[in-house]
């Protein structure tokens, strides 16, 4: 089935949003459900409004989604259930054609996401103690050159 891209729309919100907590109870589990529901306001609220977010269409429906601000990915997320197609890839080929090089930042216990990135020649640049809530779960800062 074909994966198309598009602009975010206003009308995505609940979907992405549900999709963001779905993958992340998975993803990142480490950080605990209570912290993830207050995350969930943010991206509702703040992330998703302002950032420059492209959806992954499959079937007529979002599948993923990546935000954007500037060169720099806030946010990569694709529904559990249709992970592994190549969404993800096609969402940061999307990324890279607009912006050229990418940066973002990833925490260091989602084994899976570090290892996404780098296969598709991300390079650590640093790493942090804690995240932007100031939780002490590392985060590795990471680039793509264009």
């Amino acid at each position: 089935m074909d994966i198309a891209i598009r602009a975010y729309e206003a009308a995505d919100l609940e979907k992405l949003s549900a999709m963001w907590f779905e993958a992340s109870l998975i993803a990142h589990a480490f950080i605990g459900e209570t912290s993830l529901r207050e995350q969930r306001v943010l991206i509702e609220t703040v992330y998703l409004p302002r950032a420059e977010t492209w959806v992954a269409v499959r079937g007529g429906e979002p599948a993923g989604f990546i935000s954007l601000i500037e060169d720099f990915i806030g946010g990569l997320f694709v529904s559990p259930s249709r992970q592994g197609g190549g969404i993800g890839r096609r969402l940061v080929r999307h990324a890279a054609q607009l912006k050229g090089s990418l940066r973002l930042e990833v925490y260091t216990a989602n084994a899976q996401a570090l290892a996404f990135y780098r296969s598709l020649g991300f390079e650590e640049l640093s790493r942090r103690p804690s995240d932007d809530q100031g939780l002490p779960f590392e985060n590795a800062q990471m680039l793509l050159k264009a």
